[in-house]
């Protein structure tokens, strides 16, 4: 009896003293501010906001997604079923997903943004007036990038007159010999020799500086002219500028491959990229761009 008497005790105790403390109460205890606001072209029914908060969502009564940029610029519109009533989206608003209430259905919908990539500055591969521009942002300590180039190769072999490849560097952070090599492929391009030193530091296992001197050495580069230029203002300009179009273009991670402006979403082993470009996805590409010119 004792034993059941401390047991409620010990039970009603906190209880009444969890009733004591948690009375509501009223407070100044949230600050807030209007960041923008904007109009917009239909009845909102639905919305989402991409993680990095660049671009929103809107589902109208009209049955179409209209995406803006957080400023409220229009991009674009999205036409859905007229049975859609919510709707969701990826990190990046990469994948549009769609809920129709009619049909009890989902849908998740592959969303790309063309962007305007400034590659004058960038090597090639290829012919430079192709139709198809084939960009790579690659870093040469990551080993993804190692193992999409022969396919890529492959690519522009069996397209010769179609396809042009050019070269963005896009070193990562977390890789620390990353920056250093892709100044030494720039230091080569400045003697013409950037895809030698491009298959020559893709070639290293567990990269260094000394190894990529030794890159450097196996190329015959002039070696004054090369360690002059390794860490120039020229070059890391260069290298800046690169980096700076792979920001504005939302680029993370490597590898990331643009055709025509338009991002490839899947990475290694791309899966995706066949051969030859009359197949798959390449055919629908190399057609639009015909189309386009």
């Amino acid at each position: 009896m004792k034993k059941l008497l401390f047991i409620l005790i010990f039970f009603l105790i906190p209880v009444h003293l969890y009733a004591e403390t948690s009375t509501p109460t009223t407070g100044d205890m949230v600050d807030w501010s209007v960041q923008t606001t904007w109009k917009l072209d239909t009845v909102p029914v639905d919305i989402a906001h991409s993680l990095d908060q660049k671009k929103v969502f809107i589902l109208g009564f009209d049955s179409k997604v209209h995406v803006y940029k957080s400023d409220g610029f229009k991009l674009g519109v999205i036409p859905v079923s007229k049975g859609v009533v919510a709707i969701d989206i990826a990190p990046r608003g990469e994948r549009l997903f769609l809920i129709n209430g009619e049909d009890s259905s989902f849908t998740s919908v592959a969303v790309t943004f063309p962007v305007k990539l400034d590659l004058s500055r960038a090597p090639f591969l290829g012919n430079e007036n192709a139709p198809v521009t084939l960009a790579l942002f690659s870093d040469f300590q990551c080993p993804y990038c190692s193992k999409v180039q022969p396919k890529l190769e492959k690519l522009l072999e069996n397209n010769p007159d179609n396809l042009k490849i050019a070269f963005m560097h896009m070193p990562l952070n977390m890789h620390q010999h990353a920056k250093p090599a892709a100044r030494a492929a720039i230091a080569a391009q400045y003697q013409d020799k950037f895809w030698q030193m491009h298959d020559a530091l893709f070639a290293i296992e567990n990269i260094n500086p000394k190894k990529i001197e030794e890159a450097a050495k196996s190329i015959n580069l002039d070696m004054d002219r090369f360690k002059k230029d390794l860490n120039s203002p020229q070059t890391q300009q260069r290298l800046l500028k690169d980096m700076q179009v792979a920001q504005k273009a939302d680029v993370s991670g490597t590898p990331a491959i643009f055709i025509n402006g338009r991002r490839a979403t899947q990475r290694a082993p791309f899966p995706h990229i066949s051969t030859s470009l009359p197949s798959g996805l390449q055919k629908r590409i190399l057609k639009s761009a015909l189309s386009e010119g």
